[in-house]
């Protein structure tokens, strides 16, 4: 039986490739030797705070070196990193740290004010670590970042010492319902996203003499276009770094495919984490408008989570570069693995089409098996390493992780059927379905269709009240940069790429989506918007 433990993996990775570059942020590098001592220097404030084993510490940061510093030096400390999204509110960040039991947080100064005016209302945190931005001083009540980087002695280690139990906590949703946070052991997250990546693999029951044993040069360069605060982009990193590989992270807060393409290039990046159309739609049009101004043959992948992208962006960006693989990775906070799509230059695949993960299965309410080619439908669910469950939800847990013909599975709610090739139809989550004159029909997959349709660059599908159908389907769409929208004709798109039953009836035009940076859509907002705007 494996027992890892990302602290010790990367102490030995540090002691093993000292000098090889562990992070880079524009002009901003770290050797494996500082990532792992800078490290020491924020578990050894945490201890130094008097926080116990298995406390909670949040993370409240913009993508940089020090988000997965902090990660490091809260995992040395035996205790949990909390992932915070940036964009919430006060009353959404209260919820999230008091629910967490947050002891301490970790934060960029251009979050000092929001902090200020609710400190008062999370009384259980006891320390502040301010990570300077440029955004003003530090203030009175925190402590600056670079000074407790700087208080390793040496190695921290915690009285309590570390397990291959100790936890890994990842707040996912606010779509249907509150956060959630889904508690992983630091022994499952590692062996599964062992299991996928590239170059070396620690064998199944590995222990850390593997990683003194078998490490030799640095891994594969990742950048996480993507937000580091959601699963997409934090598993990406972890793996990168579990076998001496660099981390790549942006400079701009908001997202630039310039500034992309240009990071690939300088740093010769391996794999890029994006979410979907939304990144990956504006590299294409960068690329397409600047032919041969970026170098990017160093991509062996571009890895997407979270939200499908559309095979039309898929064959544009391999044009651009053939040599590179196109992944549609079917996962979840809760389920790694349920599923993967793959495009090259030989050939594209469908979009919304994957083939299983090797541990998942569609089950339907009565627990039995979807048999291929039945046109059946039910929900993925994978088996193996899954979460322990939900952070103080039982009844939670208890509705998302199943025994199932004596094996334990994470089934988090996503519909799908499978094809009579054994491919994978997803459909979407069964709280979005839309139950249309008596058809349930899934939004996933229209909105797959809107987004082929030329006039689209984004697209969600909503259910609003209707006297004569229950529920009438209506497209929210956000149109390319100079289309007009043609009511008729994106509903007639539609119709020749599903049944007429699931066309919109009608097609609005909004100026955005308003995808949340992990590619979520805030699905009640924008329902509530189309019924206003239907009557």
């Amino acid at each position: 039986m494996s027992s890892w433990n990302f602290a010790d993996v990367w102490e030995a990775v540090a002691q093993k490739l000292p000098e090889a570059t562990a992070q880079v942020q524009g002009d901003r590098r770290f050797t494996f030797k500082e990532f792992d001592e800078r490290a020491d220097g924020i578990g050894q404030w945490l201890l130094d705070l008097g926080v116990a084993k298995q406390d909670k510490v949040a993370q409240y940061l913009y993508n940089g070196p020090e988000y997965l510093e902090s990660i490091f030096g809260i995992w040395k400390a035996g205790t949990i990193p909390v992932n915070t999204n940036y964009r919430y509110g006060d009353e959404e960040l209260v919820y999230l740290w008091d629910n967490a039991d947050a002891v301490a947080v970790v934060f960029h100064g251009a979050f000092s004010d929001r902090i200020a005016g609710l400190r008062d209302r999370v009384p259980n945190i006891k320390g502040w670590l301010w990570v300077e931005d440029g955004s003003g001083d530090c203030p009175e009540w925190a402590d600056p970042y670079e000074d407790a980087a700087s208080l390793g002695k040496g190695r921290c280690a915690p009285p309590w010492g570390r397990s291959p139990d100790d936890l890994y906590m990842l707040y996912t949703g606010g779509t249907t319902g509150m956060p959630k946070g889904v508690m992983w052991r630091q022994d499952d997250i590692f062996a599964t996203l062992n299991v996928t990546a590239l170059g070396l693999k620690y064998p199944e029951d590995g222990t850390i003499d593997d990683v003194h044993e078998l490490l030799e040069t640095p891994g594969a360069t990742v950048l996480p276009a993507c937000p580091l605060m959601h699963g997409t982009g934090a598993f990406t990193s972890f793996s990168a770094l579990n076998t001496g590989g660099c981390v790549v992270t942006l400079t701009q807060r908001t997202y630039s495919p310039e500034e992309l393409l240009s990071a690939i290039e300088a740093n010769k990046v391996n794999v890029i984490a994006i979410v979907g159309d939304a990144f990956a739609k504006p590299m294409l049009r960068a690329l397409d408008a600047n032919a041969g101004r970026w170098d990017i043959s160093s991509l062996l992948a571009i890895i997407s989570s979270g939200v499908m992208w559309s095979e039309q962006t898929k064959q544009g960006l391999l044009k651009h570069h053939a040599g590179m693989l196109c992944v549609d990775a079917f996962s979840s906070s809760e389920a790694l693995g349920m599923g993967s799509s793959i495009s090259s230059a030989a050939g594209a695949a469908h979009t919304a089409k994957f083939t299983l993960g090797e541990n998942a299965i569609v089950i339907k309410e009565d627990g039995s098996h979807v048999e291929p080619g039945s046109g059946d439908i039910g929900m993925v669910a994978v088996k193996g390493r899954t979460p322990v469950g939900y952070y103080k939800d039982q009844a939670k847990s208890d509705a998302t992780f199943k025994t199932i013909d004596g094996a334990r599975y994470s089934i988090p709610g996503d519909f799908a059927s499978v094809a009579a090739d054994g491919t994978l139809e997803l459909l979407g989550r069964g709280s979005m379905c839309i139950n249309t004159g008596g058809e349930k029909v899934f939004p996933e997959e229209i909105e797959e269709a809107l987004k082929t349709a030329e006039s689209v660059r984004d697209a969600v599908a909503v259910g609003v009240p209707d006297e004569k159908f229950g529920q009438a389907i209506v497209a929210m769409v956000e149109l390319a940069p100079g289309a007009i929208l043609d009511e008729s004709e994106v509903i007639a798109h539609v119709k020749t790429k599903l049944a007429s039953f699931k066309a919109p009836k009608r097609v609005l035009q909004v100026e955005t989506i308003g995808r949340a940076a992990n590619g979520k859509v805030d699905y009640k907002r924008l329902t509530a918007e189309a019924e206003s705007r239907v009557g």
